[in-house]
């Protein structure tokens, strides 16, 4: 891009910085320091203003950037992370968003250990949630690093690295100085910007082909160089049995993940009620369901207008597809209609990426706050010093992502998020469940269920083709690959299960049958509830 247009691709980005900044600021200046605002932002929000603020969490870099760019480069495979993720939301819908919000105050932890000792499983669930949030947000990461490269100029490994660093420092200032409060409301504006631009770019691809959809998918074939077969399933998890096991597994990954992930656990407490909580999750399936129909005209476009090797050319993971759709939209590389519509695209995905990156930051500050550091001192905390500790654990969490999402920078934002749905879905989920609906569950069932999907999600993920023994891999040089799936899901989501029933039938301990009943009373009818 020319000096000129780069220069109004920034100050957009510059805008929209200086407005959250702004956001965070004037919230930071009506804090009062309660655990109970920082982390749920005073539950004062209503359920539109949350639905907004979920999807405005959900849809994540890996939604705009990574979704699209798979479906241009693979077609019909890169749709199942479109289905995934919007049908993940009816097992929130069904069985999580309003019990949850009945049974716990602001962790995960806290839905747990209402029936638990609560030392173990606090240590245990936090770890857990501080672990998938990390790996989400070097997905988000990597997002950032390669739309900036692409604004300044091609794959430029200093802008990838500064961007990475800049981000990491925005979403600690977010959370740092403004908490859920001041998160939320970027979420929502991000959310608005998002869908804004999400439906003009679509509009504008139909136009392109005069609404006619056929056309604009077999113009998506024909420049695929693969045919018909850009339209069939198996392009990318076709072939060898290895293959379609990975599809297998990241479906489940998907559908099972969204209800083990932290930072959006965490939004249903920002509500006053379990009914405004699964009024929240309606609002945001209309809305997140949308913007995925929406990013299926966007991949195809971009396979038609653009194509599969320009898309690998600016970035091999397809990372850049929208950004590239859009500059073609408006008219090319050297017009002003391109450039603007560009840069407009290049700031909301931005934006996405620093609303996304401040919700998982303080889902797992608070994670590290609330269960990890205030279960090893609940009898003394104070709630001022859990939130100070809570502050300190974003600057934390900060570094940590920013030097994993330089390691990782040439790897697809989707399957990285694919990884942490895999990781929530084995060590999240079977926890929630099993306390939430089985009567005779155990602490020790709790914290084996936890570690059970944990670790070996975690140690198939470093065993598996994505770190080591292929050229795409995060350390093409050496080959330690003993685990022949990119996504640990099939195997480790069951050994959570089977792990959190084996402690709990070899437990000697008895369930506390009176816990159970409250919390079951608790979970249903809202008694007693914070």
């Amino acid at each position: 891009m020319t000096g000129d247009h780069q220069t109004l691709a920034l100050l957009l980005f510059s805008v929209f910085v200086a407005v959250t900044l702004g956001i965070t600021t004037w919230v930071s200046r009506h804090r009062h320091g309660s655990a109970e605002e920082f982390y749920a932002g005073g539950r004062l929000f209503s359920p539109m203003e949350n639905g907004f603020a979920i999807a405005g969490d959900y849809m994540s870099a890996a939604s705009f950037l990574g979704i699209s760019g798979l479906i241009a480069l693979y077609g019909y495979d890169g749709l199942l992370y479109s289905v995934g993720f919007l049908v993940a939301w009816l097992v929130v819908l069904f069985l999580v968003a309003e019990l949850v919000r009945n049974c716990g105050r602001f962790t995960l932890a806290d839905v747990v250990a209402a029936r638990m000792r609560e030392r173990p499983v606090r240590i245990a669930a936090g770890t857990s949630s501080v672990t998938v949030s990390v790996l989400y947000l070097v997905a988000q990461m990597v997002g950032a690093g390669s739309l900036v490269a692409l604004l300044l100029g091609g794959t430029s490994e200093v802008a990838q690295t500064w961007t990475v660093i800049g981000v990491g420092a925005l979403m600690v200032i977010y959370v740092s100085l403004g908490g859920m409060r001041a998160t939320t409301w970027i979420q929502i504006v991000k959310a608005v910007l998002l869908l804004g631009g999400t439906v003009t770019l679509t509009v504008l691809v139909l136009l392109r082909f005069h609404g006619d959809f056929d056309q604009l998918l077999l113009t998506a074939a024909e420049r695929s160089g693969h045919g018909d077969s850009f339209l069939a399933p198996g392009l990318k998890y076709g072939g060898d049995w290895t293959a379609r096991f990975d599809f297998i597994s990241l479906g489940l990954a998907l559908v099972l993940g969204t209800a083990g992930l932290p930072h959006i656990l965490s939004r249903f407490y920002t509500v006053p009620t379990a009914r405004a909580a699964r009024r929240s999750v309606v609002w945001s399936i209309g809305l997140i369901g949308g913007f995925y129909l929406m990013t299926i005209v966007l991949g195809f476009g971009a396979a038609a207008i653009v194509g599969p090797e320009a898309v690998r050319g600016s970035n091999a993971a397809g990372n850049t597809a929208v950004p590239l759709l859009a500059l073609d939209l408006g008219g090319g590389a050297d017009s002003t209609g391109g450039t603007v519509l560009f840069a407009i695209v290049a700031a909301v995905a931005f934006a996405t990426i620093l609303a996304v990156v401040a919700g998982i930051t303080l889902a797992s500050s608070a994670s590290v706050a609330h269960d990890l550091y205030a279960s090893l001192r609940r009898p003394h905390v104070k709630p001022r010093s859990e939130v100070a500790v809570a502050r300190a654990a974003a600057v934390g969490i900060g570094v940590i992502a920013i030097a994993l999402g330089l390691l990782a920078r040439d790897l697809n934002v989707a399957f990285l998020v694919g990884l942490a749905f895999a990781v929530a879905a084995s060590a999240n989920l079977p926890v929630l469940l099993y306390s939430l609906f089985w009567r005779g569950f155990t602490t020790r069932g709790a914290v084996c269920a936890v570690y059970g999907g944990l670790i070996p999600a975690v140690v198939l993920v470093v065993l598996s083709p994505v770190v080591s023994g292929s050229p795409e891999s995060l350390f093409p040089g050496v080959d330690f690959q003993y685990f022949p799936l990119q996504n640990p899901g099939l195997v480790s989501i069951p050994l959570g299960f089977v792990a959190g029933w084996l402690g709990t039938v070899t437990s000697a301990e008895l369930p506390d049958e009176a816990k159970h009943a409250e919390t079951e009373v608790r979970s249903l009818t809202g008694a007693g509830a914070v």
